[in-house]
């Protein structure tokens, strides 16, 4: 035990542990807030297909030759989920139709680039830190991180501010627009703040993880509590644990970052769900 807190002792002195725990427990912050809403509202899948569409920007941006990627593949993003939300409310396709055939197509499109167009001698590894995520984020910047505390305030924000009117659309949007809700309006928010977050946590979890940074905190929530309150604010600190547990364990047993993350978050499900059922008999 010793050995381990002089170990943390000597990572602590270097800030590239800070940033990493920063830019973690922040993007597992807002991934949870808008986890619950998603869940709740069966879109949970609407990170896949924005973390696919992501990553087919990302390969076309390395083969632009772009200095800064996220300038182009933040818009991207959020493009496409501007036109997912459109294309899911059509008659003729429906959302998890949409969400299928634009993750399959822009994952595809993105490794063929990457190949016909290969811009490095390792396209496999940069395809798997794509895919499952690399240790750049233990090698962020002073100017990326404050990005990323920028734009989670504004997320965080915007998820306080509007907190009722996402409350409304995610339980009955029929009656919300009944009673004269902009549906339409709140659900373009949620699909937008839900691109950005995909957006900056690329780095830490990959793009075929980003889903279980939604989806696992928010249902492990729910085997605790019903209100939805109370789900949110019980998801945060569950998601912002197990980010911090998982980055520390990274760092500790020199395993990957984003999987490790993902593993305590499943770990965690599991201890919530045998509590629920404790708490139910």
């Amino acid at each position: 035990m010793s050995g381990i807190i002089e170990k943390l002792t000597f990572y602590f002195q270097y800030p590239f542990v800070w940033y990493a725990l920063i830019v973690g427990i922040l993007i597992a912050l807002c991934s949870s807030l808008l986890g619950v809403t998603l869940v709740l509202k069966r879109f949970s899948f609407i990170g896949d297909g924005l973390s696919h569409v992501a990553f087919g920007a990302m390969a076309i941006a390395s083969v632009l030759n772009f200095s800064n990627n996220m300038l182009f593949v933040m818009p991207v993003t959020v493009i496409c989920a501007v036109l997912l939300l459109r294309t899911g409310q059509s008659t003729k396709i429906k959302g998890d139709a949409a969400i299928a055939m634009i993750s399959v197509g822009a994952l595809a499109v993105g490794y063929l680039l990457m190949n016909v167009f290969s811009t490095g001698a390792n396209i496999s590894g940069d395809v798997c830190s794509s895919l499952f995520g690399s240790t750049s984020i233990l090698t962020l910047t002073r100017t990326e991180v404050w990005l990323c505390v920028v734009v989670s305030a504004i997320v965080v924000i915007l998820f306080v501010v509007f907190y009722h009117k996402i409350f409304a659309v995610t339980f009955d949007e029929n009656f919300a627009k009944a009673t004269g809700t902009k549906t339409d309006v709140y659900n373009l928010l949620i699909a937008v703040i839900t691109a950005v977050i995909i957006v900056l946590a690329m780095n830490l979890v990959g793009s075929l993880l980003i889903s279980a940074l939604i989806i696992f905190p928010a249902l492990s929530a729910m085997r605790l509590y019903k209100r939805f309150r109370a789900v949110i604010i019980c998801s945060a600190i569950l998601s912002v644990l197990c980010a911090f547990f998982g980055i520390i364990i990274s760092i500790l047993g020199g395993t990957p970052v984003g999987s490790t993350i993902v593993a305590v978050d499943i770990a965690a499900f599991f201890v919530t769900s045998i509590i629920g059922k404790i708490l139910e008999r």
